[in-house]
């Protein structure tokens, strides 16, 4: 069966006074039928500029997609004239954006903004328009949505605010949701809530997810295959099970120890050391080879190749591919 979404060696750099920076390089992967795929790493790693060059929301100047293909149910999104590329966009491919105070605006109604999109895409005006917003805000879980239609995003909560804009991305029912970092800045219980929407209207609408996060609680929750990138790369992707189970690339085994408290020989809490290198200063070879505590000589020769198994994990590291062989 046809993935709904595949990405095939995208890469995407963005021009600067020191000459241009790679921020996402030669990145693959798909999703299928009903599938999420969880897209995970440091902040810095890429994930959102992979996400905001599917739809071709990158500002250019100063940012432009190098090469690659973004094939949507067969159809390269990057060839796409802005006119059939608006036709996709809140239609086809919902979007729920990281920030929903930034990406909601301020002076608009909540209904005003929700009704655009059913305005552009689906042809609905006025009273239509508005029960429509209605029964979308009551969908996702808003009370009193008739209320709350009228109101303004600064008179909403952050869990309020976020549930209107999973209104936004799914009023036209679409066949991928890309949610990028969907439960930041929201606490724990609210957290919960929001993913369990998510899962509940993505079971009843027959979607496909791309959940973008650094949160690797929230992947083992909703993920079906994760794709863990660091500074541009993919290093590693494997079914979720397997992949917590037996994490084979040294950064993904650093963010799971994190993730899991870990403790450290001295008793403080585990981290990985370091910080994530600058673009513009990145490292020979494997761009993770300064942080990794199983770093060879043969780490900085050259960008390792990604190596595939036979149960279809694939990881981006010398050491780990002389394991599996």
């Amino acid at each position: 069966m046809r993935p709904v979404l595949e990405i095939d060696g995208l890469s995407v750099e963005f021009a600067s006074a020191r000459g241009p920076v790679a921020a996402v390089n030669d990145l693959s992967f798909a999703i299928g039928e009903g599938e999420t795929v969880a897209l995970v790493g440091e902040s810095g790693s890429g994930k959102s500029t992979a996400a905001m060059a599917i739809l071709r929301l990158i500002a250019s100047p100063p940012g432009r997609v190098v090469k690659g293909r973004v094939l949507f149910e067969g159809v390269d999104l990057l060839g796409l004239s802005p006119a059939d590329l608006r036709k996709v966009r809140g239609d086809r491919i919902g979007m729920i954006f990281q920030d929903p105070m930034m990406a909601l605006n301020p002076v608009y109604t909540v209904a005003r903004q929700i009704a655009e999109v059913l305005e552009v895409h689906r042809g609905l005006a006025g009273r239509a328009a508005l029960d429509e917003v209605v029964s979308l805000l009551r969908l996702v879980g808003v009370p009193a949505p008739e209320t709350r239609a009228g109101q303004y995003p600064h008179n909403l909560s952050g869990g309020m605010r976020q549930r209107v804009m999973i209104a936004m991305a799914l009023e036209c029912k679409p066949r991928l949701l890309i949610a990028d970092e969907p439960t930041t800045a929201l606490d724990v219980t609210v957290q919960a809530q929001v993913l369990r929407l998510i899962e509940d209207l993505k079971s009843r609408l027959g979607m496909s997810v791309l959940l973008i996060t650094h949160d690797m609680g929230v992947v083992s929750q909703s993920a079906h295959r994760v794709v863990v990138m660091y500074a541009g790369r993919k290093v590693e992707e494997g079914a979720t099970r397997d992949l917590f189970a037996a994490p084979r690339h040294p950064y993904t085994q650093g963010l799971l120890r994190a993730a899991r408290r870990a403790r450290a020989d001295d008793g403080t809490l585990w981290e990985i050391r370091g910080t994530v290198p600058s673009p513009h200063a990145m490292p020979p070879g494997c761009g993770f080879a300064p942080r990794c505590d199983c770093a060879r000589a043969a780490c900085a020769a050259a960008v390792p190749e990604l190596t595939r198994t036979a149960d279809g994990h694939e990881v981006r590291c010398i050491v780990a591919a002389e394991g599996a062989a």
